[in-house]
């Protein structure tokens, strides 16, 4: 069964979405907006282990594919490594939608997810999405630095040879950031870059009056 783009965007009307580029700030402005406006923050990130579990070899083949340990992870090619990112990010979004359905009839939330500009024309409208974009510069040591990737941090070291996944992935990484990062840029989307003159506060203001919340 598919559906159509007005039956989805109508079931995902009061939800708003933060996109953007790895280490946008979507996970810091989507917390801040929750707790200003009291609204309920959803983030796909945190539920992948549970959609994992919910998902099917068959119609999600990437979600369930395992590694034995970190150097079969980091052993495929860029492109095999590009490949199964991508396809992990589009099985999961099924199982996206139908949490944001559940959670959103009865009231606004918002999501902090990774959508394409295909994907936004397809969910949402342009004034219920911004996305928080980086330049993709370093993007694996930025992820290694964070707090809430150090599962992410341990996994990489755990690597015969760290230097060589390191630079796999950020091979992978800085390729399919940069090409969304661009396209971004060039959309019609409101979109902010990540400035770090700019307080989180303000940044958070500047997606509230995008969002026209009061």
């Amino acid at each position: 069964m598919k559906f159509q783009e007005n039956v989805i965007r109508e079931y995902l009307k009061n939800v708003y979405f933060v996109a953007g580029t790895a280490c946008g700030g979507k996970t810091t402005v989507s917390r801040e907006l929750g707790k200003k406006y009291h609204i309920p923050v959803y983030a796909d990130d945190e539920m992948f282990t549970i959609h994992q579990q919910m998902s099917d070899s068959k119609y999600q083949p990437s979600m369930n594919k395992t590694f034995k340990d970190a150097d079969e992870f980091f052993g495929r090619t860029v492109e095999e490594y590009k490949e199964w990112l991508i396809s992990n990010t589009r099985e999961d979004l099924e199982f996206v939608i139908m949490d944001l359905i559940r959670l959103s009839q009865n009231g606004s939330v918002i999501c902090d997810c990774h959508l394409t500009l295909s994907e936004a024309d397809l969910l949402t409208s342009s004034d219920r999405i911004v996305f928080m974009i980086k330049e993709p510069k370093d993007p694996v040591n930025d992820y290694c630095n964070r707090p809430d990737h150090q599962g992410f941090n341990a996994f990489i070291h755990s690597a015969t040879d760290v230097e060589m996944a390191k630079t796999k992935c950020s091979e992978a990484l800085k390729s399919l950031n940069d090409k969304h990062y661009q396209a971004i840029k060039k959309s019609g989307y409101f979109w902010l870059e990540r400035d770090e003159n700019r307080s989180v506060d303000e940044t958070v203001e500047l997606v509230a009056k995008h969002f026209g919340m009061k």
